[in-house]
């Protein structure tokens, strides 16, 4: 049973949230078909920038995600980098190794979520002075609802523009290009136009067609690496293919009446998407999933299972934060040998719940032979991820469960005092078994 919550959660706290949907969905759009005008601002390199600034690094070649043990040896993935490291070559999600090889003298440092995330609301809040509709889209992105200024002279617009970045530069001393469309999709594409601190505007028909429909699918809302193939597999390469030769028809066969609609309407640019407001109720449509990649290889099955137990306990967490649960889970765990693939897997629980034990105790049932025998022949397991696959936002009695609204009610009292006091304050004892070494990205950035 969903209880009330007389305390405020906080689910997307240290949560590097890239996108809060895949595409825009329908309870996003506006019902109307009035004509609107999209605002997107997008920092450039944002976590390196931030650090550049607070360290005096200008001019250096950064990554974050990555550091050195005391021996020396490089570890982690890169989160982001500067545009000085990415001259040599590095990019997102290669390894620390990988980026240290292109550049030897490379600067490392680890994420802080919590200085990225106070400037993120300083920059919220200097933008609510330009709108009264502003979504924080993620910690570096936000749209604006600009459809106020849609009949203005486009110098009029250009010059709000301006101020708008100006202001931000002026008060953070960070720099970050904007886009101006008639879609929230063309937005988010129209900053990608001339970064890191460009201004484009996309007012009409003509500049679409020009800058917009000569960009693959692969740039789109939702058009991941599978779908692209199957949209080239029917003659779709760019965005303008879609517009010109695509039909609604056409994507409802490939993927769907009504994702097949959503994303031809998405890629054509015709989206009415609404500007997600802060005081908007966000919930999770497909649910919450928790990743994470240890510093090093690890072959302990009391301290994998101790990951195992930190990972549920960030995902139920967040359950409860939403007012969710789910009795469906998938997840994966990878080995520190990069040649060797992972092991996939799906489990169910009994019932509907956000209990970490009975979600935890399922888990182990279906994971716990395939651990056992990697750990046993010294296989080390390097990362892991687990999420959920469907969810239920009922307030029904859970049958399945006897004793949940006993432990719904120890888990909150754990809630209440970790929002207060940090997270972690209160732990339960299965999750002190971690893997070994600064394996939580926070935690890298301490003195060993």
């Amino acid at each position: 049973m969903k209880k009330k919550k007389d305390f405020a959660y906080q689910p997307e706290e240290d949560v590097h949230r890239i996108t809060l949907y895949n595409t825009v969905y329908a309870e996003h759009q506006h019902r109307s078909d009035k004509e609107r005008l999209y605002l997107h601002f997008d920092f450039a390199c944002f976590y390196a920038q931030v650090e550049q600034l607070r360290k005096r690094m200008y001019g250096l070649p950064l990554i974050i995600g990555g550091w050195r043990k005391t021996d020396g040896t490089v570890k982690g993935i890169v989160a982001t980098s500067s545009y000085e490291a990415r001259a040599f070559g590095i990019k997102t999600g290669m390894s620390a190794f990988e980026a240290y090889q292109l550049c030897p003298f490379v600067c490392m440092l680890q994420v802080d979520y919590a200085a990225y995330t106070a400037i993120s609301k300083q920059v919220h809040h200097i933008m609510k002075k330009f709108s009264h509709k502003i979504e924080r889209y993620s910690m570096d992105e936000y749209f604006m609802d600009l459809t106020f200024m849609k009949d203005k002279p486009e110098q009029e617009i250009r010059d709000f523009a301006v101020r708008l970045q100006q202001e931000i530069f002026d008060k953070t001393r960070l720099y970050g290009a904007l886009g101006i469309a008639r879609s929230k999709t063309y937005a988010k594409l129209c900053s990608s136009l001339d970064k890191p601190r460009g201004i484009s505007l996309l007012m009409d028909d003509e500049a679409e067609k020009a800058y917009i429909h000569p960009l693959p699918l692969s740039e789109v809302w939702g058009v991941g690496g599978r779908r692209f193939e199957h949209l080239r597999a029917e003659g779709f390469e760019t965005i303008g293919d879609v517009v010109e030769h695509g039909s609604i028809d056409t994507f409802k066969r490939i993927f769907g009446a009504n994702f097949g609609s959503m994303l031809y309407v998405t890629i054509t640019g015709k989206d009415k998407a609404r500007v997600l407001e802060e005081n908007d109720n966000y919930e999770p449509k497909w649910g919450v999933s928790y990743g994470h990649t240890f510093s090093e290889g690890c072959c302990d099955l009391e301290r994998i299972k101790g990951e195992f137990a930190i990972a549920i306990e960030q995902v139920c967490y967040r359950m409860r934060g939403y007012g969710i649960r789910a009795n469906s889970f998938s997840g994966m765990f990878g080995f520190n040998d990069p040649n060797k693939a992972g092991v996939g897997f799906r489990f169910v629980t009994d019932g509907y719940t956000n209990v970490d034990q009975h979600v935890f105790e399922a888990c182990m049932n279906k994971v716990l032979p395939a651990l056992t025998v990697a750990c046993n022949h010294g296989v080390e397991i390097r990362n892991l991820m687990i999420g959920t696959k469907e969810i239920d936002k009922t307030q029904q009695m859970n049958l399945f469960y006897v004793d949940e609204a006993d432990a719904l009610d120890r888990l909150q009292a754990m809630d209440v005092i970790n929002n207060k006091y940090g997270k972690r304050s209160v732990v339960k004892a299965h999750t002190l078994h971690r893997v070994t070494g600064k394996t939580h990205f926070l935690e890298r950035n301490t003195e060993d």
